[in-house]
């Protein structure tokens, strides 16, 4: 075993690319060429594949042979180390960067042979130290057993006792006489053997070829500096010499790093940590290369989308409508919707993406990441603080007076839709791409860049659902929330399955606590309604302001109709566990809106929505008592009856969620005040009219008759002063109001006026009593509920 070791040592495999060997002292020198042909390339004598005077002669044509003269006897000794064992290390590298990329080329097939070398090497030792070891092991397990097997037979019964305190007595020496030289010998054979492990030839050529790649880098970093002003620059300018020199970093990175072992031996640990000195200046280029590609083509990103977001959002905060997505026509401009990256073109990535694939594989990751993750945050950051993007923590977000809140909701919702649109999936597709070789590599950078600003706006959506609530903050709470469940799902389908659980779980959260005090809010709407305990009537009868406010909250709710419904749906065994999140009027059970027969399957939203109709329909009740007039009263009724009315059935989705006969049954109760009004303020009227007791025995009484005309006038002349004054804004209501009081009031009159007014005289005393012809009435009916809508728009 020692023997193989040693010829393995002595002759290893990197020696292999020459014919003759500097080993054997008794060989004579080979025989140095002459200048013509070095330069030629002929050498004739040195037919060995791996020649460099002969590989190197088939490379350069007839004019660079006769130019270089005798420097090609230098490149051609430089290039046969083991046939030419003085290297002059003080020479410099030639100045030519052709000569230089070929001589690389040469050493090339060289280089990547002792590389193998290397490798079966560490092969063959490993199996060797796996040998050893498992010999040793056996020793161990022999001279164990053997011990045991003494240890019995030395043991006696009877003075068992007294052998073994006189073996403990013995000396040292005694004990391990033989056993202990055995083991010396073991641990010296062992030396040996890392020694040996630890030893290798070096061969020349790669102290060469260290030298030529010294010089390529320094060509590299001097064309940098140059071009970029010290920080990157000479990628993209020769696609070619790109990949031949990174073809070169390649060779020498894998060359550091199996040279790496040979640190701490004294004969090599020279050249070894020139080579990692060497190789940490390549990788040092490749990080500022990788760089300057990042950052100048981010630096050309178009500014249009984050304008156009940015004016987006300020004027959805100003018109308080945040909740719609930014259109697509107006936010990207052509050429950029058609790239799949963020101001990248597809030569670009692919030269990040074989950067970032040599630093890697150089053993310089965190570097590259490094790198990557602070162009492209500090290029995503710039696009959102042009957005509007600020950085709110939550007890910033619990100080912020409403008004100003208000605004940066809309903003915030904006920048997200965004992400989840624009920006999350182009930069997910960049990520992806540069680090196409390494997936797991290519999610967490992904995860780290994009995560922040998600926590950021979960903290933002968090620190509003804790403010203070009050229902005009419901359409913003409802905003946040379709942006929790529209936009992280996007987003969600970006990350692995287990980073999207984490997301998923945290955003699911948030938005859960939105959603409470969405319903929260609009449970506090019953609050509004049952807490108005108004004294003071509304003149005329006209529309209470509580019901034009609950009724116009209803439709711009109902704008977000479907996401309510999710909201209550997902919250409903909270609603009903906690009776003050839902409160319900007494026997609201009984209550219902929708469809009557319909109440068991009714959604829980639709069943909010029902008892905010009945809380409503109870407090005009409770208000109209303030009338004293019952026909007021009933005007009253029939005025904000007729406004739900109208906008539920204006509105389809309210009217879907009411139903049918909802509407059906509140038509039925206008019907009924309207009987009412009828009534109470014209039956009395018409009893004047009546022709019952107007006839005394059989003849005309005129006192009766003259009673009649003035109790007709007073009666008349106080329902129209006092009615004009009423108000039916409501042009239907209005209308069929004064064609059923006309289609009552006129031809009773008419018909009274013709039978009776013969009996009066002409002159004074049919002018005292006969005030109104059937005209004046028919004219006076018409002034009837003008009120001061003349005067004041009339509010829809």
């Amino acid at each position: 075993m020692e023997s193989n070791i040693n010829s393995e040592q002595a002759h290893p495999d990197a020696a292999k690319p020459t014919d003759t060997t500097n080993n054997n002292k008794d060989d004579p020198p080979p025989t140095v060429p002459d200048s013509s042909a070095a330069a030629d390339g002929n050498d004739d004598a040195s037919p060995a594949p791996h020649n460099h005077h002969s590989r190197s002669g088939h490379l350069l044509d007839d004019s660079s042979s006769s130019d270089l003269g005798n420097g090609a006897d230098k490149d051609g000794s430089a290039s046969s180390p083991d046939r030419n064992g003085d290297v002059s290390h003080d020479r410099p590298p030639p100045n030519l960067d052709e000569e230089i990329h070929l001589t690389l080329q040469t050493l090339s097939p060289d280089i990547d042979h002792f590389l193998i070398t290397l490798s079966e090497r560490k092969m063959v030792v490993s199996s060797q130290e796996t040998l050893v070891g498992e010999m040793e092991e056996k020793k161990e397990h022999d001279e164990k057993q053997e011990t045991e097997d003494k240890d019995e037979k030395n043991e006696d019964p009877i003075s068992g006792e007294k052998e073994a305190g006189s073996r403990e007595h013995k000396p040292d020496s005694e004990e391990a006489g033989p056993d202990d030289e055995g083991g010396k010998k073991e641990e010296e054979k062992e030396k040996q053997i890392c020694k040996k492990r630890s030893t290798i030839l070096m061969p020349e050529f790669v102290e060469k070829y260290v030298d030529l790649v010294d010089g390529k880098i320094s060509d590299r970093d001097s064309s940098s500096d140059g071009k970029g002003g010290g920080g990157g620059g000479k990628w993209c300018l020769s696609p070619d010499d790109d990949a031949s020199f990174m073809e070169i970093v390649n060779r020498f990175s894998r060359l550091a790093s199996s040279l790496n072992e040979f640190r701490s031996d004294p004969d090599h640990a020279h050249l070894v940590n020139r080579i990692g000195s060497i190789h940490q200046r390549a990788m040092s280029y490749l990080e500022d290369e990788f760089g300057f590609l990042l950052q100048e083509h981010a630096n050309q990103q178009p500014v249009q989308e984050p304008d156009s977001a940015g004016k987006s959002s300020t004027k959805a905060a100003e018109t308080g409508e945040g909740g719609s997505p930014l259109p697509e026509s107006q936010s990207k401009p052509e050429e950029e919707k058609e790239s799949p990256y963020p101001g990248y073109s597809e030569e670009t990535v692919t030269n990040l993406s074989k950067i970032a694939s040599q630093m890697i594989a150089g053993g310089y990751e965190s570097e590259c990441c490094q790198v990557y993750m602070i162009v492209r945050r500090h290029a995503l950051d710039e696009t959102l603080i042009q957005s509007g993007f600020e950085k709110i923590s939550i007890d910033d977000v619990q100080k912020m007076a409403w008004e100003n809140l208000e605004r940066e909701i809309p903003i915030m919702t904006s920048i997200i839709k965004e992400c989840a649109s624009i920006h999350f999936p182009k930069e997910h597709k960049l990520v992806h791409s540069v680090f196409s070789n390494y997936p797991s590599l290519s999610i967490s950078l992904f995860s780290n860049l994009s995560r922040g600003i998600l926590i950021q706006f979960l903290n933002f959506a968090e620190g509003v659902a804790m403010s203070k609530r009050s229902t005009e903050k419901l359409f913003k709470f409802l905003d946040m929330y379709e942006t929790l469940r529209d936009g992280f799902a996007a987003i969600e389908g970006l990350y692995p399955e287990e980073s999207e659980s984490e997301l998923k779980t945290e955003a699911t959260t948030v938005k859960g606590r939105i959603g409470e005090a969405a319903i929260n809010i609009f449970s506090d709407l019953e609050h509004s309604i049952k807490n108005d305990h108004g004294k003071t009537p509304v003149p005329g009868g006209a529309v209470h302001p509580l019901t034009r406010y609950t009724m116009n909250y209803l439709k711009y709710a109902f704008e977000y109709k479907s996401t309510l419904e999710n909201v209550f749906r997902d919250h409903s065994k909270i609603e009903r566990a906690d009776s003050t999140s839902r409160p319900r009027f007494e026997g609201d059970s009984n209550q219902g809106g929708g469809g009557g027969d319909q109440d068991n399957n009714q959604s829980p939203f639709a069943g909010q929505l029902a008892r905010i109709m009945d809380f409503l329909d109870q407090n005009l009740e409770s208000k109209s008592q303030l009338y004293r007039d019952v026909s007021l009263c009933c005007i009253f009724m029939m005025n904000n009856g007729r406004y739900i009315l109208q906008k539920i059935k204006s509105s389809p989705e309210i009217h879907c969620v009411m139903g049918d006969p909802w509407c059906r049954r509140k038509s039925s109760d206008l019907r009924n005040y309207h009987k009412g009004y009828q009534r109470e303020t014209w039956s009395k009227l018409l009893g004047n009219l009546a022709q019952e007791g107007v006839q005394v025995h059989g003849k005309v009484s005129k006192t009766v008759l003259k009673e009649r005309f003035k109790n007709f006038n007073i009666m008349f002349d106080e329902i129209h002063r006092t009615q004009s004054q009423w108000v039916v804004s409501d042009e239907q209501l209005q209308s069929e109001l004064r064609v059923s009081i006309a289609a009552v009031v006129i031809p009773a009159y008419r018909a009274f006026l013709g039978r009776f007014s013969q009996y009066f005289t002409p002159g004074r005393q049919y002018e005292k009593y006969v005030k109104y012809q059937a005209e004046d009435i028919e004219n006076c009916v018409e002034e009837l509920f003008e009120g001061n809508a003349s005067s004041i728009a009339r509010r829809r």
